[in-house]
């Protein structure tokens, strides 16, 4: 479980095909506080650490990974929004998320507001993915509030801070981003496609 608060930035350092799957190798400046079989979120994508060396930790993307999510996108030398996951005193700061990415969204442009960036971003309408205004969106592991909504795109506003210590520093229209929805949300969802069914 994790909350959309985003520790560090890390960076990818090595990247090894391996079957359908991808091995990569994260710098990070927690490395000596990690141990195996912890979970991290990688750009809002939950992976297990599986190797430990002094200057990087290694995680493994499976095929359903791969194609859920954007991070078969990375290359080298990209850095990655990072968080490690709750413990169980931990305040709550963002919101309720599960590392399990949904989609991938694009986002189609980006906005300067007052000092303060609006990103607007589209994915492929589906009635069990929706966003509302004033809720709860995670992109790349970054818990954030919808602005503008729609059934296949929405928007978001990033503050300064938010802005100069996520990827979102380097996000341009055209990019691929991870989608978690509210997982509230998709269960209220879930339930209500089960009722119109019986």
């Amino acid at each position: 479980m994790f909350s959309g608060i985003v520790e560090e930035l890390g960076r990818v350092e090595r990247i090894i095909s391996n079957g359908g799957n991808i091995d990569f190798w994260i710098s990070a400046s927690f490395l000596n506080e990690l141990k195996i079989d912890q979970s991290i979120a990688h750009n809002g994508a939950c992976l297990t650490v599986v190797e430990l060396k002094p200057d990087a930790y290694r995680v493994t993307a499976i095929n359903e990974t791969l194609n859920k999510t954007s991070l078969g996108l990375l290359k080298t030398g990209d850095e990655v929004n990072l968080e490690r996951c709750l413990r169980l005193n931990d305040r709550l700061d963002g919101h309720m998320v599960q590392g399990h990415v949904d989609t991938t969204a694009t986002c189609v442009s980006k906005i300067m507001e007052n000092g303060s960036w609006k990103f607007f971003f589209t994915y492929t309408e589906d009635e069990a993915m929706v966003t509302v205004p004033k809720g709860s969106i995670c992109i790349d592991g970054v818990s954030l509030t919808v602005v503008d909504s729609s059934s296949e795109d929405f928007s978001v506003c990033i503050i300064p801070y938010t802005f100069e210590h996520t990827t979102f520093r380097n996000l341009q229209p055209g990019k691929k981003v991870n989608l978690e929805f509210d997982v509230i949300g998709k269960y209220v969802m879930r339930y209500l496609s089960l009722q119109n069914k019986s």
